[in-house]
């Protein structure tokens, strides 16, 4: 699969087949880390907002040097929830300290040592002013984005998916959104891909959305497709590489 995530390959069918299933590990982590960050500071500088307004005409009607409608925020200083602390999950821990943030983690497998701080789902939902989420779709992960998780979150909380759409209740998303319980959420990938024209969150209120496109760089999709090559040329040699249903 041209892919880390392999929800989508019945793995222990294909086990049973004797058929061999190959992933394509870290080749995603620097696109998706950055496109975090784009999505997250997109909202907090509100850059479309103010492109967009100058675009108008805005700046050049304004009789001051500066004129400044839409709130902005720093990221300094904010508490920033990792759900899942795979390579993705660290790299984006580490580029929320470099901008000052106090990084927490929550992780099924707890690292030796952590340099953050670890909480559990609950702490994390309840104390973070962003969390993101950076785990496999699995049938413990799946919708874990509900009414009942949604309701522990804290007002000016910005939730980010670049992980997969089934984490989250969209119904349940788009409602919190539009009635003000959380303050935004910015997400590359949502539960029916293409986007479902009835889809809840495609209009509500303070969501961004981009159309999966975290892992579409040049130098990523360059990185992928040798990965991808060196798996089928080592199971060809009869030695597979990156296997999940060994």
């Amino acid at each position: 699969t041209f892919a880390t995530g392999y929800n989508v390959v019945d793995t222990e069918e294909c086990k049973k087949r004797g058929i061999t299933v190959c992933n394509v590990p870290d080749y995603s982590t620097n696109s998706v880390s950055q496109h975090v960050f784009a999505l997250l500071l997109n909202y907090y500088g509100k850059i479309g907002e103010y492109t967009s307004s100058v675009a108008k005409g805005d700046w050049i009607k304004s009789k001051s040097f500066s004129y400044s409608p839409y709130p902005t925020y720093e990221l300094s200083g904010k508490v920033f929830g990792i759900y899942g602390y795979g390579n993705i999950g660290k790299k984006v821990a580490k580029i929320a300290e470099a901008f000052g943030a106090d990084v927490r983690i929550c992780t099924r497998t707890v690292p030796k040592d952590s340099p953050y701080k670890v909480v559990s789902l609950e702490e994390m939902l309840k104390t973070c002013d962003i969390i993101s989420l950076h785990c496999p779709l699995t049938a413990v992960t799946a919708k874990m984005i509900n009414k009942e998780t949604l309701a522990l979150m804290k007002k000016n909380a910005v939730l980010i998916n670049t992980a997969r759409g089934g984490l989250v209740d969209e119904d349940a998303l788009a409602s919190a959104l539009n009635s003000g319980k959380i303050a935004c959420a910015c997400l590359d990938t949502v539960d029916v891909e293409p986007m479902a024209a009835d889809n809840p969150l495609r209009l509500a209120k303070n969501c961004y959305i981009t159309p999966h496109v975290a892992w579409v760089a040049l130098e990523t999709r360059e990185r992928l497709v040798k990965i991808a090559a060196d798996n089928l040329k080592a199971f060809l040699n009869g030695k597979p590489q990156n296997v999940v249903n060994q």
